[in-house]
């Protein structure tokens, strides 16, 4: 996603920062044989607006192109991706379905997660059964076209003149995989308005609480948090002070300022001593925040409609009009 920023230093960046993209520009001319097409508009399905508000980023062609490819244009819509209180495993229900197909709208979808994070657990949740998928896989696949036919023109809005601190959110479902009770780990950035950087996948090992699945969240939320600061600093972005990193576990955020816990975890250590030096040096800080505000929610479990809504705003999820409207307003 942070590619976009490399298109509109007008609308970001000034003075020298402007200077340094158009030398950059002048130099790759110099040494290509290219051509200046301006501002962009549209890059591998991506769709780009750009306003004296701001920037939106969708891929509204190609949603219409993969609803209309796998024969779900006329479907009914659905309020949210997930079925609220949906649990999959590998057994599945019903016959066997074909594995190619299946794996060919697990694929495009993936695609699409680019610029939809709201999509981004379902996506990851039926991408778990492509070995040997069944009818109720794919049925919970054909749930997220059915949301996708409701939010077609849904993108991801940066607004202009807004703060530029980095702000991450983690979270963890503990033990949710019904094969082989694993957690699911989740967690998104923002940067002013929008969502820059999101993820929502499957533990690699098997946690023995929620304080442990959330400190191993936390971990991986950490070493993206450290990658985006180096990527903010080479765009001129540089942060100062601790990037805050919002938790709602309070055991783990103490896990990872307190050596008195370490004895309680002694399997996680090299963990814990890589997230307790991040914090003791000012490079992240864990702090505290209710459940009902957490955004990474949204990356590690079904929502009702209500709470999924909430956070998919907070994204800055919405339609161009939408966001037109509220400048209104």
């Amino acid at each position: 996603m942070l590619i976009v920023c490399l298109y509109v230093d007008d609308l970001i960046f000034t003075g020298n920062d402007s200077a340094m993209f158009s030398d950059f520009k002048k130099s790759m001319m110099d040494e290509f044989e290219m051509t200046d097409l301006g501002k962009m508009h549209y890059f591998l399905g991506f769709e780009v607006v750009q306003s004296d508000d701001g920037i939106f980023v969708s891929q509204k062609k190609y949603v219409r192109e993969i609803l209309n490819r796998f024969k779900m244009k006329n479907c009914n819509s659905a309020d949210t991706p997930v079925e609220f209180g949906l649990k999959l495993n590998n057994a599945g229900r019903g016959a066997k379905v074909d594995n190619t197909l299946y794996r060919q709208i697990v694929g495009n979808l993936m695609y699409l997660t680019a610029t939809r994070p709201d999509i981004m657990y379902g996506v990851s949740l039926i991408s778990r059964y492509m070995e040997s998928p069944t009818a109720i896989h794919l049925l919970a696949a054909k749930r997220i076209f059915r949301y996708l036919q409701g939010t077609k023109d849904f993108g991801l809005f940066y607004k202009k003149g807004e703060k530029s601190d980095l702000i991450g959110f983690v979270d963890s479902d503990y033990a949710d995989d019904q094969d082989d009770r694993k957690s699911t780990s989740g967690y998104v950035f923002v940067l002013g308005t929008g969502a820059i950087s999101w993820s929502s996948r499957k533990q690699k090992i098997v946690t023995l609480s929620t304080t442990e699945a959330e400190f191993v969240a936390a971990t991986a939320c950490a070493c993206q948090a450290i990658w985006l600061r180096k990527i903010l600093e080479e765009l001129r972005f540089k942060q100062k002070g601790a990037t805050i990193i919002f938790c709602d576990n309070n055991s783990a955020i103490k896990l990872s300022k307190n050596p008195v816990l370490h004895g309680r975890s002694n399997h996680i250590d090299v963990k814990y001593y890589f997230l307790r030096d991040l914090n003791n040096e000012g490079t992240v800080e864990l702090q505290y925040c209710r459940s009902e505000d957490q955004l990474a929610d949204i990356f590690t479990k079904p929502l009702r409609y209500l709470p999924f809504q909430k956070l998919r705003r907070l994204m800055g999820i919405n339609t161009m009009e939408e966001f037109k409207k509220l400048k209104l307003n």
